[in-house]
């Protein structure tokens, strides 16, 4: 994992929540009905089931996607894995342990020599057993995740591509049309099929997409492919023998990270738009547009010429360009009678940069099983918007704070990084990773409620709610365009009001 920046982190290293196990809680007789099995669907589901709902699931491909390379994992994500004994044991069998990080300027030009991130934790006063969050490989965090829906018998059915939800607020019910022309019903829909998931109509939402310029170049693949070059294997080498090492290049306009592990190697580099990019995990490329990207860098210095040749041990057909598309915070997640509500990325996407995506899906699922089971079958639509207000103005933040921290990424200041290695690390402060989402809807639900009957529009509108965002924070609307017009006029992203370290 990256060296994070926190100072003073308000962090609860544990969840402060009793474990309770499946069968811990009594059948709500709520019916609930997932679309998608992403990070959100599979979480909800889990979740959903654990809380005593009645859980059905769709997909529209014929099995859940399992594919891809790694992303950041925080620890307010995992928590809730203390009521799946089994989960957490699998956890931890497919997390990093005994994890370097080193850090050079593109050039090749080491800045900061190897370090066990333990150590970098402590230099920060942080608890090397409870970091802020991990690396993880998403092939092996998804098979993690089905294995365990399988395990519960979920009932997930494939190749059931919805285009339309409906809602009948009176009779308290919520319907979705697949492609097939089938229909289904239940109390609540959880929208968790994504970008573009069909729920925009309905839930209002829908904002436009515009390019960023911007995007990524992902690889992962076997790491006996190193083997082709021996200068190359020796470079992106396991630390004593066995232990996985994450690098990070960064450079003008660009930044590069790569995760050697044991069995795989992982390389990811942000570049400008080539014409080839996609919004698709499948939008495969050739090794050559890279190099010849490599080459466009701005400035004399160019990439190093060692990254190059990791470039080339890549199989054919492994290459993604991923286009990075900026999005203005939706304003909302849930139907008018609040009887469909979108989690995941249908509801907020987020930049790799941030390391929050994965993060906050996995939040919000924890959230919207909690608020449901504590508010029960005659309060669903209470329940969803209370879930919605405490969500809304935390991923805000975390959005907004991807942003900064793919500016600090793209313009390293070396200078100060050379005074103090923090600087080339991107925030993750601890009202991010300290947040336990399940906690949180138990303790606060009635507050919340009362909230919203007073007419508090946003969380910070009331003081006795407790933050789940920057403490000191009043929100504030922000748009795409004002982030834009700072980082072109050289400025640093303006986060607003509160403490955001």
């Amino acid at each position: 994992m990256p060296e994070v920046n926190i100072q003073n982190p308000s962090f609860v290293p544990q969840s402060a929540m009793p474990a309770k196990e499946l069968g811990s809680y009594t059948n709500t007789g709520i019916d609930v009905l997932i679309v998608g099995t992403g990070l959100a669907g599979l979480t909800a589901a889990i979740e959903c089931i654990r809380k005593g709902h009645n859980v059905r699931v769709l997909e529209r491909n014929s099995d859940i996607n399992t594919a891809g390379d790694m992303y950041f994992m925080g620890l307010s994500a995992t928590r809730f894995m203390k009521h799946w004994p089994d989960l957490t044991e699998e956890y931890d069998k497919i997390s990093l342990h005994n994890a370097w990080i080193e850090t050079f300027k593109h050039s090749g030009e080491q800045m900061i020599p190897p370090k066990k991130v333990a150590d970098r934790l402590k230099a920060q006063g942080l608890d090397p057993m409870t970091p802020p969050g991990t690396f993880q490989m998403r092939p092996l965090v998804y098979k993690m995740f089905v294995n365990h829906i399988q395990k519960l018998g979920v009932n997930v059915e494939f190749n059931r591509r919805v285009l339309e939800y409906t809602e009948d607020a009176e009779n308290g019910k919520a319907t979705c049309k697949t492609d097939d022309g089938q229909e289904y019903t239940a109390d609540v829909i959880i929208a968790a099929d994504g970008v573009g998931s069909k729920s925009q109509a309905i839930v209002g939402g829908q904002v436009r997409a515009r390019t960023s310029g911007r995007a990524m170049w992902r690889a992962a693949y076997p790491i006996s492919a190193l083997d082709k070059d021996p200068e190359v294997k020796e470079f992106f080498k396991l630390q004593n023998g066995d232990e996985p090492c994450v690098r990070t290049f960064l450079g003008p306009g660009t930044y590069a990270l790569t995760l050697t592990r044991p069995d795989m190697m992982i390389w990811i580099m942000n570049h400008d738009v080539t014409g080839s990019e996609k919004e698709s995990w499948s939008n495969t490329i050739d090794y050559d547009e890279v190099l010849t990207g490599m080459d466009d860098v701005p400035g004399p210095v160019k990439w190093a010429p060692i990254f190059k040749k990791l470039v080339k041990t890549t199989p054919p057909k492994t290459i993604i360009n991923f286009e990075l598309l900026w999005r203005n915070p939706q304003p909302s997640w849930c139907s008018p009678g609040a009887r469909i509500v979108q989690i995941g990325d249908s509801a907020h996407s987020f930049l790799p940069a941030s390391g929050n995506g994965a993060t906050q899906a996995i939040e919000d699922s924890v959230s919207i099983a909690s608020f449901l089971q504590i508010g029960g079958k005659d309060k669903i639509s209470q329940s969803v918007r209370a879930h919605v207000f405490t969500r809304f103005t935390r991923v805000s933040c975390a959005q907004k704070l991807g942003f900064s921290n793919a500016e600090l990424l793209q313009e390293t200041d070396w200078e100060n990084v050379k005074l103090d290695p923090r600087k080339a690390a991107p925030k993750l402060p601890g009202w991010v990773f300290g947040h336990d989402p399940e906690h949180f809807a138990y303790e606060n639900y009635d507050k919340i409620v009362a909230a919203q009957e007073k007419g508090a529009k946003y969380i910070t509108d009331d003081e006795s709610i407790p933050s789940n965002y920057p403490p000191g924070y009043k929100y504030e609307p922000w748009s795409i365009e004002q982030i834009i017009d700072d980082m072109n006029n050289k400025r640093p992203v303006h986060l607003g009001s509160g403490d955001w370290e």
